[in-house]
Protein backbone atom coordinates (compact mmCIF):
# COMPACT_ATOMS: atom_id res chain seq x y z
CA UNK A 1 0.00 0.00 0.00
CA UNK A 2 3.04 2.34 0.63
CA UNK A 3 3.83 1.69 -3.61
CA UNK A 4 0.33 3.20 -3.89
CA UNK A 5 0.53 5.90 -1.82
CA UNK A 6 3.89 7.21 -3.31
CA UNK A 7 3.32 7.00 -6.95
CA UNK A 8 -0.75 6.82 -7.23
CA UNK A 9 -2.84 4.53 -8.70
CA UNK A 10 -1.94 6.00 -12.56
CA UNK A 11 1.80 5.84 -11.77
CA UNK A 12 1.63 2.34 -10.66
CA UNK A 13 -0.40 0.78 -13.14
CA UNK A 14 1.71 2.96 -15.75
CA UNK A 15 4.77 0.92 -14.46
CA UNK A 16 2.90 -2.41 -14.61
CA UNK A 17 2.82 -1.28 -18.56
CA UNK A 18 6.20 -0.54 -18.72
CA UNK A 19 7.91 -3.90 -17.67
CA UNK A 20 5.66 -5.76 -15.00
CA UNK A 21 8.53 -4.87 -12.57
CA UNK A 22 5.98 -4.44 -9.72
CA UNK A 23 3.19 -7.22 -8.77
CA UNK A 24 0.14 -6.62 -6.53
CA UNK A 25 -2.32 -8.88 -5.23
CA UNK A 26 -5.89 -8.62 -6.05
CA UNK A 27 -6.63 -7.39 -2.20
CA UNK A 28 -3.62 -4.56 -2.91
CA UNK A 29 -4.57 -3.65 -6.40
CA UNK A 30 -8.33 -2.00 -5.31
CA UNK A 31 -8.03 1.35 -5.37
CA UNK A 32 -10.54 3.91 -3.39
CA UNK A 33 -13.13 3.76 -5.99
CA UNK A 34 -14.48 2.28 -8.88
CA UNK A 35 -13.59 6.26 -10.61
CA UNK A 36 -9.72 5.43 -9.09
CA UNK A 37 -9.91 2.16 -10.56
CA UNK A 38 -11.61 3.19 -13.82
CA UNK A 39 -8.72 5.57 -14.61
CA UNK A 40 -6.11 2.73 -13.45
CA UNK A 41 -7.47 0.96 -16.03
CA UNK A 42 -7.88 3.57 -19.17
CA UNK A 43 -4.31 3.91 -18.15
CA UNK A 44 -3.04 0.80 -18.27
CA UNK A 45 -4.87 -0.23 -21.37
CA UNK A 46 -3.65 3.00 -22.95
CA UNK A 47 -0.03 2.55 -22.42
CA UNK A 48 -0.79 -1.53 -23.29
CA UNK A 49 -1.90 -0.38 -26.90
CA UNK A 50 1.35 1.57 -27.19
CA UNK A 51 3.44 -1.13 -26.00
CA UNK A 52 1.70 -3.87 -28.41
CA UNK A 53 2.12 -0.89 -31.19
CA UNK A 54 5.83 -1.40 -30.57
CA UNK A 55 6.20 -5.00 -30.16
CA UNK A 56 4.42 -5.72 -33.14
CA UNK A 57 6.89 -3.26 -35.44
CA UNK A 58 10.07 -5.25 -33.44
CA UNK A 59 8.04 -8.83 -34.24
CA UNK A 60 7.54 -7.23 -38.66
CA UNK A 61 11.78 -6.39 -38.03
CA UNK A 62 12.62 -9.66 -36.55
CA UNK A 63 10.59 -11.84 -39.71
CA UNK A 64 7.83 -12.94 -37.23
CA UNK A 65 4.36 -12.04 -39.23
CA UNK A 66 2.21 -13.78 -37.63
CA UNK A 67 3.10 -12.58 -34.17
CA UNK A 68 3.43 -8.65 -35.71
CA UNK A 69 -0.47 -9.63 -36.41
CA UNK A 70 -1.71 -10.74 -33.03
CA UNK A 71 0.27 -7.92 -31.13
CA UNK A 72 -1.48 -5.39 -33.57
CA UNK A 73 -4.80 -7.30 -32.92
CA UNK A 74 -4.37 -6.62 -29.22
CA UNK A 75 -3.61 -3.11 -29.67
CA UNK A 76 -6.65 -3.04 -31.24
CA UNK A 77 -8.92 -4.44 -28.68
CA UNK A 78 -6.93 -2.61 -25.57
CA UNK A 79 -8.03 0.63 -27.55
CA UNK A 80 -11.16 -0.69 -27.64
CA UNK A 81 -11.21 -1.24 -23.70
CA UNK A 82 -9.59 2.05 -23.22
CA UNK A 83 -12.56 3.88 -25.17
CA UNK A 84 -15.12 2.31 -22.92
CA UNK A 85 -13.48 3.03 -19.76
CA UNK A 86 -13.35 6.63 -21.07
CA UNK A 87 -17.15 6.48 -21.48
CA UNK A 88 -18.06 5.03 -18.14
CA UNK A 89 -14.89 7.47 -16.36
CA UNK A 90 -17.37 10.35 -17.95
CA UNK A 91 -20.47 9.28 -16.66
CA UNK A 92 -18.98 9.94 -13.23
CA UNK A 93 -18.08 13.14 -14.13
CA UNK A 94 -14.25 12.92 -14.50
CA UNK A 95 -12.07 13.28 -17.55
CA UNK A 96 -9.93 9.90 -18.66
CA UNK A 97 -6.10 10.44 -17.76
CA UNK A 98 -3.51 8.59 -19.24
CA UNK A 99 0.26 8.66 -18.68
CA UNK A 100 1.88 7.05 -21.64
CA UNK A 101 5.94 5.85 -20.52
CA UNK A 102 8.53 4.18 -23.13
CA UNK A 103 7.58 0.64 -24.14
CA UNK A 104 10.38 -1.77 -23.68
CA UNK A 105 10.38 -3.26 -26.34
CA UNK A 106 13.53 -6.39 -26.22
CA UNK A 107 13.51 -9.56 -28.55
CA UNK A 108 10.15 -10.84 -30.03
CA UNK A 109 9.87 -13.84 -27.76
CA UNK A 110 10.95 -11.47 -25.11
CA UNK A 111 7.97 -9.37 -26.04
CA UNK A 112 5.71 -12.32 -26.13
CA UNK A 113 6.65 -13.17 -22.36
CA UNK A 114 6.38 -10.22 -20.88
CA UNK A 115 2.91 -9.40 -22.88
CA UNK A 116 1.35 -13.13 -21.48
CA UNK A 117 2.48 -12.25 -17.68
CA UNK A 118 0.95 -8.81 -17.83
CA UNK A 119 -2.65 -10.14 -19.47
CA UNK A 120 -2.39 -12.78 -16.86
CA UNK A 121 -2.33 -10.45 -14.40
CA UNK A 122 -4.99 -8.31 -15.23
CA UNK A 123 -7.26 -11.53 -15.88
CA UNK A 124 -6.28 -13.22 -12.34
CA UNK A 125 -5.82 -9.61 -10.01
CA UNK A 126 -6.52 -6.62 -11.05
CA UNK A 127 -9.94 -7.33 -13.05
CA UNK A 128 -11.30 -9.61 -10.71
CA UNK A 129 -10.74 -6.61 -8.08
CA UNK A 130 -12.19 -4.31 -9.73
CA UNK A 131 -14.98 -5.34 -11.21
CA UNK A 132 -16.13 -6.42 -7.02
CA UNK A 133 -15.20 -2.42 -6.34
CA UNK A 134 -17.71 -1.87 -8.76
CA UNK A 135 -20.08 -4.29 -7.74
CA UNK A 136 -19.96 -2.70 -4.33
CA UNK A 137 -20.61 0.90 -5.36
CA UNK A 138 -23.14 -0.49 -7.61
CA UNK A 139 -21.81 0.98 -11.09
CA UNK A 140 -23.25 -1.38 -13.48
CA UNK A 141 -21.63 0.63 -16.11
CA UNK A 142 -18.26 0.08 -14.99
CA UNK A 143 -18.68 -3.64 -14.55
CA UNK A 144 -18.94 -3.98 -17.82
CA UNK A 145 -16.58 -2.21 -19.29
CA UNK A 146 -14.36 -4.32 -16.66
CA UNK A 147 -16.05 -7.35 -17.25
CA UNK A 148 -15.40 -6.64 -21.17
CA UNK A 149 -11.60 -6.54 -20.92
CA UNK A 150 -11.53 -9.32 -18.54
CA UNK A 151 -12.76 -11.61 -21.25
CA UNK A 152 -10.73 -10.40 -24.02
CA UNK A 153 -7.16 -10.60 -21.43
CA UNK A 154 -8.35 -13.93 -20.63
CA UNK A 155 -7.85 -14.94 -24.90
CA UNK A 156 -4.71 -12.56 -25.25
CA UNK A 157 -3.22 -14.70 -22.32
CA UNK A 158 -3.99 -17.88 -24.09
CA UNK A 159 -3.07 -16.68 -27.48
CA UNK A 160 0.49 -15.45 -26.85
CA UNK A 161 0.85 -18.47 -24.39
CA UNK A 162 0.21 -20.40 -27.77
CA UNK A 163 2.85 -17.74 -29.96
CA UNK A 164 5.15 -18.71 -27.87
CA UNK A 165 4.92 -22.46 -27.84
CA UNK A 166 4.86 -22.25 -31.25
CA UNK A 167 7.46 -19.51 -32.24
CA UNK A 168 9.09 -20.92 -34.92
CA UNK A 169 5.49 -21.55 -36.98
CA UNK A 170 4.66 -17.86 -36.58
CA UNK A 171 6.95 -16.50 -38.24
CA UNK A 172 5.41 -16.65 -41.31
CA UNK A 173 2.05 -14.47 -42.46
CA UNK A 174 -0.74 -16.14 -42.95
CA UNK A 175 -2.34 -16.05 -39.37
CA UNK A 176 -5.77 -14.02 -39.45
CA UNK A 177 -7.57 -12.55 -36.04
CA UNK A 178 -11.05 -11.05 -35.82
CA UNK A 179 -11.34 -8.02 -33.03
CA UNK A 180 -15.06 -6.98 -31.88
CA UNK A 181 -15.31 -3.09 -32.69
CA UNK A 182 -18.58 -3.37 -29.84
CA UNK A 183 -16.65 -4.67 -26.67
CA UNK A 184 -12.80 -5.83 -28.13
CA UNK A 185 -12.61 -9.88 -27.52
CA UNK A 186 -10.17 -10.83 -30.30
CA UNK A 187 -10.65 -14.16 -31.83
CA UNK A 188 -8.14 -16.46 -34.08
CA UNK A 189 -10.99 -17.57 -36.27
CA UNK A 190 -14.04 -15.88 -37.16
CA UNK A 191 -17.48 -16.46 -35.66
CA UNK A 192 -20.53 -15.72 -36.31
CA UNK A 193 -21.29 -13.50 -33.93
CA UNK A 194 -19.45 -12.57 -30.77
CA UNK A 195 -19.24 -14.96 -28.24
CA UNK A 196 -18.75 -12.16 -25.43
CA UNK A 197 -21.34 -9.12 -26.44
CA UNK A 198 -23.12 -11.18 -29.13
CA UNK A 199 -22.24 -8.32 -31.91
CA UNK A 200 -22.65 -9.67 -35.60
CA UNK A 201 -19.45 -10.64 -37.05
CA UNK A 202 -19.85 -7.95 -39.78
CA UNK A 203 -18.82 -5.93 -36.33
CA UNK A 204 -15.32 -7.67 -36.49
CA UNK A 205 -11.97 -5.69 -37.60
CA UNK A 206 -9.90 -8.33 -39.67
CA UNK A 207 -6.00 -8.11 -38.71
CA UNK A 208 -3.71 -9.70 -40.03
Amino acid sequence: MKTLKMFGILGMVAALGLGFAMRLTAAEVVAKSTLDNLQAAYNGESNAKARYDAFAAKADAEGYKSVAALFRATSRSESIHAAKHAVAIKKLGAEPKAVIGKSDVKSTKENLEAALKGETYEKESMYPAFIKQAETDKNSGAVMSFKGALAAEVEHAKLFAQALKELDSWKEAGKEFYVCTVCGFTMSRILPKCPVCAAAKSKFDIIK
